[in-house]
């Protein structure tokens, strides 16, 4: 399923800390390796790099675990 986020949206999901925030850096569209992993993404399910709001982490998630912040 498609979510339609985009680079430059700004979303929010939860983690082990919390909900987080972050800026949309990249759309993968294929698989990708993150972090010494094989990440799985397609046209129909991308997977997304965020930067986090509050630190230069880089975090990869589907668009099910994202959701849309209000500016």
């Amino acid at each position: 399923m498609a979510h339609g986020f985009s680079v430059g949206d700004h979303v929010g999901w939860n983690s082990e800390a919390g909900q987080v925030s972050g800026t949309i850096t990249k759309v993968h569209t294929a698989d990708f390796d993150y972090k010494g992993h094989r990440r799985r993404a397609s046209p129909e399910e991308p997977q997304y790099e965020i930067k986090s709001d509050k630190t230069d982490h880089i975090a990869a998630h589907k668009g099910s675990a994202l959701h849309l912040l209000d500016e």
